[in-house]
């Protein structure tokens, strides 16, 4: 599987730095109980992973992904905050290891958006979830970002992020998505609402956070997938990336982002 932000030590940085700014955005809510089990499908570099162990330290997560690499990364990280309850293994969540109804709770963060088939998936989740459990989905909307000043080589560096996603035949705009592919999937929806974060000069450390830990960085990894493709040039792409940083140190700069959150259980 091809992934447009790439496996770089830098994009392992952002993960992680995202993870502890949007913590309470994203996972006010999400809480399992003492003893139950939990998968977390597509856990990366275990970002999502030590904010889930430490919130939730009765329960066992299994935590699969498909890069290697980044499990081992994920191993580490638990590691070193001495996380206690979650197993690391690498598997394809088309392909997952374990029997039917093996779960109380699913747990996917930021993954629907890079997987050509995201009905399958949400289908194979529906088989692992015992009656009754629930399934969590996190996903970002690109289409809903918007900053002053905005120029126009920072949106075509934007929309170069957004249709390099898009060649790879995944969904940048995945949030948006969520209500209608848990219906289709069979789920009963519990819940599916909008977690956005603005910022601007008022908040000046929660602008500068997002501008410069979590989306200057979130476009820059997807560099060599934009150049390659010919969507934006080399100075343009350049000078939108300056024009995206920018955002958190001028005296008008103001950000705006949607996350989704949705929630379904199995029948």
């Amino acid at each position: 599987m091809t992934y447009v932000h790439g496996y770089t030590t830098r994009e392992t940085q952002r993960l992680l730095e995202q993870s502890l700014i949007l913590e309470d955005l994203l996972h006010t809510g999400t809480s399992f109980q003492e003893g139950e089990k939990v998968l977390e499908a597509g856990c990366g570099v275990g970002a999502q992973t030590r904010i889930l162990a430490r919130r939730n330290p009765g329960a066992a997560f299994q935590c699969v992904d498909i890069s290697p690499e980044s499990i081992e990364q994920a191993r580490e990280v638990a590691r070193q905050d001495g996380i206690k309850n979650a197993e690391f293994r690498q598997a394809d969540i088309f392909s997952l290891p374990f029997k039917s109804a093996s779960f109380d709770h699913i747990f996917v963060c930021f993954v629907l958006e890079h997987l050509l088939e995201p009905m399958s998936a949400l289908k194979i989740f529906l088989e692992l979830l015992k009656p009754g459990g629930t399934l969590t989905l996190i996903e970002g909307d690109h289409g809903s970002g918007f900053w002053t000043p905005e120029t126009v080589d920072s949106r075509k560096a934007w929309k170069g992020l957004i249709d390099s996603q898009y060649s790879l035949g995944h969904d940048p705009n995945m949030g948006r998505r969520l209500y209608p592919l848990l219906k289709e999937a069979g789920y009963i929806i519990k819940d599916v609402s909008p977690r956005w974060v603005y910022a601007d000069q008022s908040r000046a450390t929660l602008l500068q956070g997002v501008i410069n830990q979590i989306i200057a960085p979130m476009v820059y990894s997807a560099e060599q997938q934009v150049l390659d493709s010919g969507y934006v040039m080399q100075d343009e792409w350049n000078k939108g990336l300056e024009d995206i940083r920018r955002v958190a140190r001028h005296p008008e700069g103001t950000f705006f982002y949607t996350w989704f959150k949705g929630l379904g259980i199995k029948p």
